[in-house]
């Protein structure tokens, strides 16, 4: 899943970004409100980890303008060191997901961005069963039947985010932006995309049909839950 971390002390941000990246994430930063608001504006994201105190302005403007934006689902975790409880409760009023307040373990953090994914998702625990195919969230592996199937980070991140998204036409662009991160660095002409799809399918495909798993042409992809 795309993260961006919105955080001004560096060497936090880094820290951060190391450990979600070990984890399978893609991450963007930005240091300061400016940078912040031209990524948001430009790309969405699964999670954006919100410092409140920016050079420029602050966080809590930026997440007033997040909620603005039509469409968009990006959930947002506020990591600052403000302890007050009136800034929580001002944080969570304005649509903040979350709220940790510096110091902070990063498997805390980690769980939390879990316990939103199931809650977003109204998923009971990490895992999804999709036509009996298993998709374990937090351990990043994908199974049919009690068998492991043996997929790259990225084709493991494009089946997780077309399942959690099941019933829905994902298009190309917002599977590249989630996947991959900020759209502005890829060529949109390339087909990138659809050759990690068609190796998915195939290794899917050799344990089950996937007749489930469409494509929507000219447009994308959709997970079919059969519902």
């Amino acid at each position: 899943m795309n993260i961006l971390i919105v955080e001004d002390e560096k060497n936090l941000g880094l820290e951060i970004a190391e450990f979600l990246g070990k984890e399978g994430y893609t991450i963007e930063h930005a240091w300061k409100k400016s940078s912040a608001e031209e990524k948001i504006f430009v790309n969405t994201y699964d999670f954006i980890l919100l410092d409140l105190g920016l050079p420029g302005g602050d966080g809590f403007e930026l997440l007033h303008q997040l909620k603005q934006l039509k469409d968009r689902e990006d959930a947002v975790i506020i990591l600052t060191a403000r302890g007050d409880v009136e800034d929580r409760i001002k944080g969570l009023e304005a649509g903040a997901d979350d709220y940790l307040p510096k110091p902070f373990s990063l498997t805390e953090l980690l769980a939390r961005m879990h316990a939103i994914i199931r809650r977003k998702h109204k998923l009971e625990m990490n895992e999804v069963n999709i036509h009996n195919f298993l998709l374990d969230i937090k351990n990043h592996k994908v199974s049919f039947e009690g068998q492991k199937i043996n997929l790259t980070g990225k084709e493991f991140e494009i089946f997780n985010y077309l399942v959690l998204n099941k019933d829905r036409v994902i298009s190309r662009i917002n599977l590249t932006e989630h996947v991959w991160g900020d759209i502005l660095e890829i060529n949109s002409d390339s087909n990138f995309v659809d050759v990690h799809v068609k190796n998915l399918r195939k290794k899917l495909s050799g344990h089950a049909p996937i007749d489930w798993f469409e494509t929507v042409r000219s447009i994308g992809y959709r997970i079919n839950s059969g519902k």
